[in-house]
């Protein structure tokens, strides 16, 4: 699945979602990348989910009785902690970039080297996995679940209908593009989403952003020009993509309100909105697979029959999952400004990553139309924090 499906929800309250809609990726299983933060919190210290602080207050029980000495110890401490704050952040943020990176690459992996056409099926199995794992660890206390209503249903399946789309269009774009022009034509989903921001929510960008989101398009027309390996097929599933993505975050923005006063605590957490998407999805999969005929294929399918396969296939839906906990983690780790820049250069190991392993044919204006790509994301990303 594509890594950038991005929720409405934030670890500062005062910092509005769309903010980071540019660069913040939507996670591939339902929500944003900060969708595991009550799961998180299971598993960090609490005192890092209260702040990103990763030092607890020395006991008051010890005080030293001479003020030198007492400030001595307080110096020793904090010298103590310094290496573990210095390395949590490379650590967690080594973590996101590796998982996100890893799965686009694995799904890559799936869909050309292994040539398995049937992306519905494969967004299915992985849906799957996730909402299996995610079940596990509510039985296990280790999350807490919102339980499920017949009205909550309801009001999110909209929401759900465009996730499905959302993540079968990011499938077969995969499948047909190179992954460095599918991470910079993803660019055009910040220019339809600040758009529809404008129109729906009335929100204005800064010139910065607007500049930004013209080199965007500059970079997505001379790239598409320039690609060796153009599709149109897979260019028209990315223009499907990009619509579905920016579709998708301005939807859940408007109906996370109902969605919350349905539900029985009058809230809705963020693990429960990742099994509620993921769950809704799997009967919808199943739909889709028999509209389309791909059960045929895949019961015929050779590649079905070599062990490796399952094993990538596996190993990348739960890297989506992954993704949601790095991500999370990371976030936590250092704060909004830096995993937004982190998220934005993180395209371009990915980029590079895509070009070195599955040898694409690459001309000089079109390496040159992917890199203004990724420097035109990096400052959409900077003008957005300014």
């Amino acid at each position: 699945m594509s890594t950038d499906l991005k929720l409405n929800v934030t670890i500062n309250p005062d910092v509005k979602e769309s903010d980071f809609n540019s660069s913040l990726e939507i996670s591939p299983h339902g929500g944003k990348v900060n969708v595991v933060r009550r799961l998180i919190g299971g598993f960090l210290p609490q005192g890092r989910m209260a702040g990103g602080r990763a030092t607890n207050e020395r006991s008051r029980g010890n005080r030293v009785v001479s003020e030198n000495d007492e400030v001595n110890v307080h110096t020793g401490e904090r010298r103590a902690h310094e290496p573990k704050v210095r390395s949590g952040p490379l650590i967690s943020g080594a973590a996101y970039c590796l998982s996100s990176c890893s799965m686009i690459l694995l799904n890559k992996v799936v869909l050309s080297s292994y040539a398995f056409s049937a992306g519905i099926s494969l967004m299915f199995y992985q849906n799957l996995i996730c909402s299996i794992i995610v079940i596990i660890l509510g039985l296990c206390g280790a999350v807490s679940l919102e339980k499920l209503s017949w009205k909550l249903v309801k009001v999110w399946i909209p929401v759900n209908l465009i996730f499905v789309g959302m993540l079968v269009s990011g499938m077969y774009s995969l499948k047909y593009i190179n992954i460095a022009m599918v991470t910079i034509l993803k660019n055009m989903t910040n220019i339809l989403t600040a758009v529809g921001e404008l129109y729906i929510f009335r929100k204005r960008q800064s010139q910065k952003v607007w500049t930004a989101m013209f080199f965007m398009i500059i970079s997505a027309v001379s790239g598409g020009i320039t690609d060796l390996s153009f599709d149109a097929t897979g260019y028209t599933w990315q223009l499907v993509n990009c619509i579905l993505t920016a579709s998708y975050s301005l939807t859940l923005r408007r109906i996370m309100d109902t969605a919350k006063s349905v539900t029985k605590s009058g809230s809705l957490n963020e693990v429960s909105m990742v099994l509620l998407n993921n769950l809704l999805s799997l009967p919808f999969g199943v739909f889709l697979i028999i509209i389309f005929d791909e059960w045929t294929y895949v019961i015929n399918a050779d590649v079905i029959n070599i062990p490796m396969f399952w094993v990538v296939a596996t190993v990348s839906g739960l890297l989506g999952l992954a993704i949601s906990f790095t991500s999370m983690w990371f976030l936590n780790q250092t704060g909004p400004t830096t995993y937004s820049l982190v998220g934005s250069l993180n395209k371009i190991p990915i980029s590079i990553a895509g070009l070195l392993l599955f040898n694409v044919p690459l001309s000089l204006p079109n390496l040159f139309s992917i890199l203004f790509g990724l420097f035109a994301g990096i400052f959409f990303a900077k003008a957005k924090m300014s």
